[in-house]
């Protein structure tokens, strides 16, 4: 479990501040759920279980009886100073516990045996730990509740009652509480109001659901909640599906969604509408998980299509790409576009004597500091090999020459180290520089970099170690 997973309340060396916080977290949603049940009655929504087990999922220090212990002391001392229930009580919050440790254990072992980054948002399995764990709790919780010399045939309404309010509630919370964190507000992209029309098209259709009513009005809003699941990340559509159940079950058990007009709310349809809407919460939730996956194939397709798996910076194809998207961004009418060509001088010596691995280190060693040199100003890729490219936009090419020379001592005065080798290097430049006007910055890259391309032969023929450009060959002619 990462630590950015962990409830920052808790700490495996606070025993004593994480048995307080747990008591307190028990006793304050334990009276969240008392409130909303009925006199000597099972509550209409409980979220306490859900909340707990998420506890002890994210924090799998805290799974210990002493802390079990104090869960379930929590509970009974609020019953002993709150109902009449008595031996019954104990029964009630042995079923939470029940519930609380089965989805805890099965969650965790899972992410074990799994090791995966997402095992928390898999929605199948939440949809099956749920089932298991609503199904042992509530067996437990019955036949408990009833005692030896209960009436046996109300069974089935109690386990009925009981199960479905277990299953619906942990189905709808689970996912939200496996992935709270604190939102990274910097990482928001930017607020359009057409990013509120899921939201929107939710609101109305569970607002049509209480016009219209009837069993089926209960799936109004899954189609908006799959548009949701499709614009919104995975943690805000787990928020909106929750907000969603929670509110149908709360409509449907005051019949403010009728099952059927002129006739009262019974059990068995309580039962099947709870069912019914934790099942629909699966669907955008899938749907979610699945764009969740999508967009991260997606991005790391991207990543080794655009990105040079060595070095970092940009691979041939990705260069074009960013000269589509961001140099135009860069680079103003008026202004030179600049192409270096880089070649490291007798690289080949270094991979002969010090092998490949070294080679490796030195490429992605220079790569990095080649980017920290250009920086915001310029776009650098690895064409193959040791040879790079770097695309600038400057005022002048005595500008950009400035860049090539910066870029070529710095180099020469920095020591690349491998294993307890020192090693120093130097690069030859060919620099090309013209001012696009009808042409397209893809076509005036691909025109500037043939001419790199002679000048840096210039740069090699001459010594290495050096920039050149269209005024250095003058000189050399005229020389």
């Amino acid at each position: 479990m990462s630590r950015q997973a962990r409830l920052m309340f808790f700490s495996p060396e606070k025993r004593l501040a994480n048995a307080i916080i747990l008591f307190v977290i028990t006793t304050l949603f334990y009276f969240f759920g008392a409130s909303l049940r009925l006199i000597d009655e099972l509550s209409l929504f409980w979220p306490l279980n859900a909340v707990l087990a998420a506890v002890f999922v994210r924090n799998p220090f805290l799974n210990r009886a002493a802390y079990y212990f104090i869960a379930c002391g929590a509970m009974v001392l609020f019953d002993a100073m709150t109902t009449r229930w008595g031996w019954q009580s104990l029964v009630i919050n042995l079923s939470n516990m029940v519930f609380i440790i089965i989805m805890a254990r099965l969650l965790l072992r899972y992410s074990r045996a799994r090791d995966e980054n997402n095992w928390a948002v898999n929605a199948f399995n939440l949809f099956y730990f749920c089932l298991i764990a609503s199904v042992l709790s509530s067996l437990v919780g019955s036949i408990g509740f009833m005692g030896p010399s209960g009436d046996y045939r109300q069974f089935l309404p109690l386990f009925a009652d009981w199960f479905s309010e277990q299953f619906s509630t942990g189905v709808l919370m689970m996912p939200l509480l496996l992935m709270a964190k604190w939102p990274q507000w910097s990482k928001w992209p930017a607020f359009h109001l057409s990013t509120l029309y899921p939201l929107a098209g939710t609101i109305v259709s569970v607002l049509a659901s209480m016009v219209i009513g009837g069993a089926g009005s209960l799936t109004f809003p899954l189609p908006a909640l799959i548009w949701c699941a499709i614009r919104y990340p995975l943690p805000i559509t787990a928020l909106i599906t929750f907000l969603t159940g929670g509110i149908e079950i709360t409509l449907v058990a005051h019949s403010m969604v009728e099952m059927h007009h002129n006739h009262p709310l019974v059990v068995n349809e309580m039962f099947s509408a709870r069912l019914g809407i934790a099942t629909m919460a699966i669907c955008p939730l899938i749907v979610s998980v699945s764009v969740d996956a999508i967009k991260r194939l997606i991005q790391q397709t991207s990543l080794r299509a655009d990105y040079d798996y060595l070095t970092g910076v940009y691979s041939r194809s990705g260069l074009y790409e960013a000269l589509k998207i961001k140099a135009p961004l860069m680079h103003k009418p008026a202004q030179k576009l600049c192409v270096m060509l880089l070649d490291i001088d007798y690289f080949k010596r270094i991979n002969d004597s010090f092998g490949h691995e070294c080679g490796d280190v030195v490429l992605s060693a220079f790569a990095a500091q080649l980017s920290k040199v250009v920086g915001d100003n310029g776009l650098v890729a690895r064409l193959g090999g040791e040879e790079f490219v770097v695309v600038c936009s400057t005022d002048s090419e005595e500008q950009g020459y400035g860049i090539a020379e910066k870029i070529r001592q710095s180099t020469e005065l920095t020591a690349f180290r491998y294993q307890q080798q020192t090693l120093f290097i130097t690069v030859s430049i060919g620099l090309a520089a013209m001012t696009p006007e009808k042409q397209t910055l893809h076509d005036a890259f691909n025109s500037l970099l043939a001419e790199a391309d002679k000048y840096l032969y210039l740069s090699k023929r001459n010594g290495r170690n050096q920039t050149s450009n269209a005024a250095v060959e003058e000189l050399t002619i005229d020389s």
